[in-house]
């Protein structure tokens, strides 16, 4: 079976360019649909869309239907079947109008990708995501060590959430600058900051009590004072690693002057300090339940 068609590269290659340059969908969005695409023309043997059949379409639909996720090993998600399809579908009706395949394809084919009204309303449902409470946080706080600059990074990584919600990908690219501990408040400059929708908009700090607070401003101190880092230096910096005495790779510090690439090592920086805190977590961005009420719609969703 063949593993790589260079028509439908061509294509998609173009394809991609339209919705970066005339849809102005960001990397994320683009890396979603050449997932999307890359699952059909797996299922589908790598044919030449110019074979396109919406009988296609109808055996890609029951493959998605038997495929499991790679994370929980679970059948797929129905969100995740219909932003598939949804994305399959409007990839080939503007192929349907392209110059060699116009007499080939049929706009209506692309029909054929839609899900059922049942489908698309199970996977559009609104559903509570869960959360450690207020006290579970404060509990995980406490835990977690704080003896090297790596564990004061990781603690104080935590009580800033606490403090903000702020979401993973603002977390990662937070700079000194945008901290205001006279104020109380966090400024995510869309300019710096890995924010939903790139928007732009100030946190104020949440009355969460606890030890939060301190930890945050004595991590800025530390930085500042201890380190004498800028401004412009981030604010959870990405961990240095470097060679040991035995040519190991080791952490030796941390890095200055850049933020970290993605918010993977987020992630990761939560998973241990609530599993360390016999805490289970499911999400890294999350909304004290007391605090549920207040929290501005839009601005600090996970």
């Amino acid at each position: 079976m063949a593993k790589h068609n260079a028509s439908n590269t061509r294509i998609k290659r173009e394809y991609f360019i339209y919705l970066k340059e005339a849809k102005r969908l960001d990397e994320a969005s683009i890396d979603a649909v050449a997932k999307a695409l890359m699952r059909f023309e797996e299922a589908n043997g790598h044919k030449d869309f110019k074979t396109f059949h919406r009988a296609q379409a109808v055996a890609f639909k029951q493959k998605l239907d038997k495929q499991t996720a790679v994370r929980t090993g679970r059948p797929l998600s129905r969100a995740t079947v219909h932003s598939t399809l949804a994305a399959l579908r409007t990839f080939f009706i503007w192929l349907a109008g392209q110059p060699g395949y116009k007499s080939r394809l049929s706009y209506a084919d692309a029909d054929y990708f839609n899900l059922s009204d049942k489908d698309v309303r199970i996977a559009k449902a609104e559903r509570q995501k869960p959360f450690p409470s207020l006290e579970q946080v404060h509990h995980v706080i406490a835990c977690m060590p704080h003896s090297t600059p790596f564990e004061l990074r990781n603690r104080a990584l935590v009580a800033f959430a606490l403090l903000t919600g702020a979401r993973d990908g603002a977390l990662a690219t937070l700079r000194l600058k945008h901290v205001d501990l006279v104020q109380g408040c966090v400024d995510q400059d869309a300019r710096d900051v890995k924010t939903k929708g790139s928007k732009t908009f100030t946190t104020w700090f949440f009355p969460v009590g606890g030890e939060a607070l301190q930890i945050v401003q004595d991590w800025c101190q530390y930085l500042r004072i201890t380190m004498l880092w800028g401004e412009d230096d981030p604010l959870f910096p990405p961990t240095q690693m470097g060679l040991s005495e035995h040519g190991a790779f080791m952490p030796v510090g941390l890095r200055r002057g850049e933020c970290w690439q993605s918010a993977a090592s987020i992630r990761e920086i939560f998973r241990k300090a609530f599993e360390g805190g016999w805490i289970t977590i499911f999400q890294p961005a999350f909304v004290p339940k007391h605090l549920g009420s207040i929290w501005p719609a839009g601005e600090h969703d996970g």
